[in-house]
């Protein structure tokens, strides 16, 4: 390839890479937004609890069971026209979400965002996978920084919002038209989305040949491996994020300010994490990184657990969300680099091991229900011992 047509592609990879970048962003910006907007939302649509846990489970259950099947599609050819009308669907969900003023029109537009984003968001992630192949580690890293900054930015915009029309609706009316504004930018540079993924030796003639291949990559050790990481990894991710306020309010006796504030401090690391791995992926190996933070995480997650002063809780749980960082984007590169060219069947299996892992804080809830939250959050600990095994395992077969 000439000089010229290197630019050429370095410029086209750059620009893609920047697209989906901002997309990530707008998907935890919606997240950001939507947690604090909840309270408001029960309050003027008059929503009982039962009611909300239909709007937190129903649309999660329709996606899990949908976005299998658009990864499969996505590795057939459908690439391009899944994304960009899962963009218009995403749109159309906030939009929906910003009119809604009953139970059944909010739940219609969940039940459409779920998918939407899948196709929208996930099949990003993907094709930002197939179009550097060498480097889905440091490309993850970036995904996750994106996100970690709309997490972060997203309640900030829903006070703005609020404050300037002291209503939640303009706040979802405000990432709709976002949402609009990227997708005119990416129907600009439509031709340069790949339609199938750049690395497959022969195409895939169609859904149920797909489905064949998911369930083949399934028999192999190393994709099995990194799909039960990821999932066990969730525990001290997500899981954590879910469980820590409620633990400092109802078993250290923290106030529900200080509750607040220890989110805070989680979110605020956790961005520092993934601002700081970016540059070290360059220089470090990432399989390398994760023993070393699974190590820190192995022996600060007990203290954390053990020390009596709130204080020290807290600046322990930054130590925590800082060396957490990677751990998402560190496997879920490896994963893409286990399949190369299949990275829509990577969304196929992850999601289908999400429906699995899902079911982990059902089940770590009714533990607390029974024997304390307090007991309960030491089953966290897995994570860490499920890595650092895992990636022994890894490493004693490659040698």
């Amino acid at each position: 390839m000439s000089l010229r047509g290197k630019n050429k592609a370095a410029s086209k990879v750059f620009l893609l890479t920047i697209i989906f970048l901002i997309i990530e962003f707008l998907d935890e910006l919606v997240d950001g937004v939507y947690s604090p907007a909840l309270p408001l939302i029960r309050s003027d649509l008059h929503l009982d609890y039962t009611q909300i846990g239909m709007l937190l489970t129903i649309p999660n259950t329709i996606g899990s069971i949908i976005e299998p099947i658009l990864g499969i599609w996505a590795d057939i050819g459908q690439r391009r026209q899944l994304i960009l009308g899962g963009g218009v669907a995403f749109a159309t969900a906030l939009s929906l979400i910003s009119l809604s003023h009953s139970f059944s029109l909010l739940l219609t537009a969940l039940v459409l965002f779920n998918p939407a984003s899948g196709a929208f968001v996930s099949l990003s992630q993907a094709t930002l996978m197939e179009i550097e192949p060498k480097r889905h580690e440091q490309n993850m890293a970036r995904w996750a920084l994106a996100g970690s900054v709309g997490n972060v930015v997203g309640p900030l915009i829903f006070a703005f919002a609020l404050g300037l029309t002291n209503s939640w609706r303009s706040a979802f009316f405000i990432l709709a038209i976002l949402t609009m504004l990227s997708l005119v930018v990416l129907w600009q540079y439509r031709q340069t989305i790949p339609n199938t993924p750049s690395q497959i030796d022969e195409p895939v003639a169609g859904l149920g040949e797909g489905i064949g291949n998911a369930m083949k990559a399934l028999k192999r050790r190393e994709v099995l491996l990194w799909l039960t990481l990821l999932q066990f990894s969730d525990l001290m991710l997500d899981v954590l994020r879910g469980f820590v306020a409620l633990y400092f309010v109802d078993v250290v006796g923290a106030s529900n300010t200080q509750g607040s504030l220890a989110i805070t401090i989680w979110l605020g690391f956790g961005l520092l994490g993934d601002f700081l791995l970016v540059p070290l992926l360059e220089r470090v190996r990432g399989i390398t990184y994760l023993k070393l933070s699974a190590m820190v995480v192995l022996l600060a997650y007990p203290a954390f657990l053990l020390v009596p002063s709130i204080n020290i809780k807290l600046s322990i749980l930054g130590l925590l969300g800082l060396f957490n960082a990677g751990w998402y984007s560190i496997l879920k590169g490896q994963l893409y680099t286990a399949m190369p060219g299949k990275s829509g069947t990577v969304l196929t299996l992850s999601n289908l091991f999400g429906l699995v892992g899902g079911l982990i804080p059902l089940g770590l809830g009714l533990l607390a229900q029974y024997y304390g939250l307090g007991s309960t959050m030491w089953l966290l600990l897995i994570a860490p011992i499920a890595l650092l095994m895992g990636l022994f395992t890894i490493c004693n077969t490659n040698s």
